[in-house]
């Protein structure tokens, strides 16, 4: 392994280099394989080396890389066209990441509420939830500790309790411009929303007349086994923010909205990368290899083949149960071993798994959302073993 004595220390990582990938399988610098049941956070949705980005790629690579923002590009074009024509929304802003995407949609709402309520500013956000790592979103996330981190924070971000429509209810004032919330929290411990909150709450933002904001970077693109996550739930959300699978392991991001809360005026949005046509060129690939026919319905009934292996297992090992939607999905654990068990996953011979624990008492699975039933089985059969053989 090489030296990596000059990056920058931010997380503990193990000592290998992951140097090739394909579908739900990484390998190491030494040769060991590992079956990727977290796919870069939920990033790969196509799974690793996907024949169709790795075309629109090269293809894009040999035309033009960066004309700069400043002019249109016909996969920026594309893309936004094919994301409005699957969607309740007219209007894309293209970003590199979706703390980048959530960002830009806390300063639509403040802007729209500039122009259309009295500069009403304040978004509800709910406790657990994670909207990304700048300042503002960070603000804006519910995630423990956070608030003091890198203080000062970012005002104007009172917190909700998820599927508690009073708590929401009770938050909001003449200074409230927007409700912003997760379908699904991923980082807070795959905990969706139900499709009677969500309801209610589209019901309620519209009688007081603020916005319904969706961050979707990580349950939109497929991965509850619709497009978008909002679907789930037969709503029509006012912005919308999406991430990781849309570029399906390129930096992207999109800031989605309705045409009339499109108020963005020359200097109020940019950046340097914002539409780039080598991103955008990918995005179009991954989007059409979404919605292709079929596509969505095996995401869906993998999910469920999922959810069951797992509440089987659950059942074996006398756990709590599981929780989530589509492809991304949590099993919650009846102690708190889920980092013991990534790691011994991880480091697990001749064959590693690559799981994620965002709480100790559960463990978070993201595959590629064309993973195969033999690919889950043999997750599950590791796992299965993994738990035996955990302390009690």
């Amino acid at each position: 392994m090489h030296d990596p004595h000059s990056l920058m220390f931010i997380t503990k990582r193990p000592d290998v280099e992951m140097v090739s990938g394909k579908g739900s399988w990484l390998e190491d610098n030494n040769g060991k394989h590992y079956l990727d049941f977290m796919q870069g956070w939920a990033v790969n949705c196509l799974g690793h080396s996907n024949p169709g980005m790795i075309s629109a790629l090269e293809t894009q690579a040999r035309k033009v890389i960066n004309p700069s923002p400043a002019f249109y590009n016909q996969p920026m074009i594309a893309l936004a066209d094919l994301l409005t024509k699957h969607s309740c929304f007219d209007k894309v802003f293209f970003a590199n990441s979706g703390a980048e995407a959530n960002e830009g949609a806390i300063k639509l709402a403040r802007k729209w509420g500039q122009v259309h309520k009295n500069s009403a500013y304040e978004i509800i956000t709910f406790d657990h939830s994670f909207h990304g790592r700048t300042i503002a979103t960070m603000s804006a996330s519910g995630k423990p500790g956070w608030d003091t981190m890198f203080a000062p924070q970012v005002p104007g971000f009172p917190k909700a309790d998820l599927n508690d429509l009073a708590s929401v209810e009770k938050l909001i004032n003449e200074k409230t411009v927007a409700v912003m919330v997760e379908p699904v929290q991923g980082e807070g411990g795959v905990i969706p929303a139900t499709p009677e909150f969500m309801k209610a709450l589209r019901e309620l933002t519209t009688q007081k007349g603020i916005l319904l904001i969706v961050d979707e970077v990580q349950a939109g693109c497929g991965r509850t086994g619709r497009l978008f996550a909002y679907q789930l739930f037969d709503v029509e959300p006012d912005i919308m923010t999406l991430g990781k699978g849309i570029g399906g392991g390129v930096p992207l991001s999109a800031l989605l909205c309705t045409d009339a809360v499109a108020c963005f005026v020359p200097g109020d949005q940019g950046g340097t990368y914002n539409g780039n046509p080598l991103m955008t060129a990918v995005g179009v690939s991954v989007i059409e290899q979404l919605t292709a026919p079929g596509f969505l319905e095996e995401v869906r009934a993998k999910g469920e083949y999922l959810q069951q292996k797992l509440l089987h297992l659950s059942q074996k090992h006398h756990l709590v149960g599981e929780r989530g939607e589509g492809l991304l999905r949590a099993l919650i654990l009846d102690r708190d071993i889920g980092p013991d068990l990534v790691e011994k996953a991880r480091t697990n011979n001749p064959i590693g798994l690559l799981i994620n624990s965002p709480r100790p008492n559960l463990l978070r699975f993201m595959p590629a959302l064309n993973v195969s039933r033999d690919e889950i089985d043999q997750m599950i059969d590791m796992l299965d073993e993994l738990i035996h053989q955990a302390p009690k």
